[in-house]
């Protein structure tokens, strides 16, 4: 007799987080769904998707996320991050699939600093773009019983971020050192660097054993922005000078929060906590960005 095996759809396919995902499903029956094939705003264009489909799991990394476009489009972000995340949700529970929807640091507040946030402290969005993924978040825990929220941080990838010009913070660094006579990094914005690769393998393992609910999966350590970036330099031996600066020195239309270390309480106490140190993660990408 056949064994069927487990059907998987990734939304956001081909972005940073969906290309990792895709690898580490290659050997279910993967639906990989690009979101210029899916529109998560359209509810029908959804639910005939996941009724036709009928997957065991669905993850949901389509996101509105260039944070600056969301303060000045919130009728987008909402429509995408929210409302978006609320069809994904409904037609999931039609069919009863496991849904796991990616969240961000970004709800909190970050007003607290040096102590890490585990999963029940009370967010604080102070920008569009995280009080759409938070109202998210409530939705897809609303209408679909078999929810893994997944909430990370700072994330970066092999693939092109599309939201941000196809770069992420590694390659933006990169680059400006090579077009650049410096670069000036913000030195007092906390947070954890978070490698898709190392997330995708944290998300499969919790999918696979972690109960419903709201998880925190980021990197461990923390570092500012201008502490990752020296790490980047340091290992790529870029000579460029880098210079430490405050947030008040870099003007922008959002507020973001100073203090957004997440503590991934939840998959410890399950065991379930698989994520490596940011230096590693950050080492193991740099070295393989340097073989290709």
């Amino acid at each position: 007799m056949r064994i069927r095996k487990m059907r998987v759809i990734v939304i956001g396919a081909r972005g940073q987080l969906g290309t990792e995902l895709c690898a580490v499903y290659g050997d279910t029956g993967l639906v990989p769904v690009d979101i210029d094939t899916l529109d998560v705003r359209n509810d029908a264009a959804v639910a005939n998707l996941i009724q036709s489909a009928k997957p065991d799991l669905v993850i949901n990394t389509a996101a509105a996320h260039n944070v600056a476009e969301c303060e000045n489009d919130p009728a987008t972000a909402f429509a995408v991050n929210a409302a978006g995340a609320r069809n994904v949700a409904v037609a999931c529970a039609a069919v009863s699939a496991r849904l796991v929807y990616i969240s961000t640091d970004y709800i909190f507040s970050g007003d607290r600093p040096g102590i890490p946030l585990i999963e029940t402290d009370l967010p604080g969005p102070r920008s569009v773009y995280a009080a759409s993924k938070l109202a998210g978040e409530h939705l897809v825990a609303a209408e679909c019983p078999d929810h893994l929220i997944i909430r990370s941080a700072a994330m970066y990838g092999c693939a092109p971020c599309i939201a941000k010009g196809g770069r992420n913070f590694v390659s933006l660094m990169t680059h400006l050192a090579a077009t650049q006579p410096e670069v000036r990094v913000v030195n007092d914005q906390i947070t954890t660097p978070t490698c898709a690769k190392a997330l995708a393998a944290q998300i499969k393992l919790a999918s696979e054993k972690a109960p419903p609910g709201v998880y925190h999966a980021t990197c461990h350590g923390e570092c500012s922005w201008y502490e990752c970036a020296r790490e980047i330099f340091d290992v790529l031996g870029i000579k460029t000078p880098l210079l430490p600066v405050a947030t008040e020195d870099v003007p922008s239309t959002v507020q973001r929060p100073r203090y957004s270390v997440l503590k991934n309480k939840r998959l410890e106490d399950l065991g379930l906590d698989i994520m490596p140190h940011w230096k590693d993660a950050l080492h193991e990408y740099l070295h393989l960005s340097t073989l290709h």
